[in-house]
């Protein structure tokens, strides 16, 4: 049988048919995965599938990478981006290390942050430790000037803080600012 001409060329026909409808079934849920802008729209050729659904990906890819740096500006890590951007005179535009006073009257706390434009951060992890540590934040601004950012933060610690809260806040601030810095 196996000498047989005619049965190599039937199991030819066969896998070759095979072939074509697997192929036919994976362009089909490709096409499947795709939007298409009405129902109304004459159905495409093949070639012209495989055109919109590389489309579709491109699409999807460049959307993905947008959201990427949206969601990395959002969350302030940008700041590693800035070591590798550099002004005309080679110095770094935006990036400065972080600076914190703290500063203690009875039971208020006012907490000044001093960071580069890149420093939402530090300011969003400063307003966190403040309220880990029970302290009822009072006021907070900021300004700029050039491409520093002075934040100030004014606390109060009061009866919710644990005992000796100032201190612990001063010294987990100052940490973290040491910790940033050594990155």
């Amino acid at each position: 049988m196996e000498n047989n001409p005619s049965s190599s060329r039937t199991d030819r026909k066969t896998i070759e048919r095979n072939r074509r409808n697997q192929m036919k079934a994976l362009y089909s849920q490709l096409n499947s995965l795709v939007p298409h802008q009405s129902s109304r729209e004459p159905v495409l050729s093949l070639p012209d599938q495989l055109d919109e659904a590389a489309s579709y990906i491109k699409r999807l890819q460049t959307n993905l990478e947008r959201m990427k740096e949206k969601k990395d500006n959002l969350m302030g890590t940008e700041r590693k981006n800035y070591a590798s951007m550099s002004s005309c005179n080679g110095t770094t535009t935006g990036l400065r290390s972080p600076q914190i006073e703290i500063r203690e009257t009875g039971s208020t706390l006012e907490v000044v942050l001093i960071t580069g434009l890149d420093g939402q951060f530090m300011f969003n992890e400063t307003i966190r430790v403040l309220h880990e540590e029970g302290a009822e934040i009072i006021n907070a601004s900021f300004s700029v000037v050039e491409d520093t950012v002075f934040h100030t933060i004014h606390s109060k610690v009061g009866d919710s803080a644990p005992s000796n809260g100032a201190a612990r806040i001063s010294q987990r601030l100052n940490q973290f600012v040491q910790d940033d810095n050594a990155l």
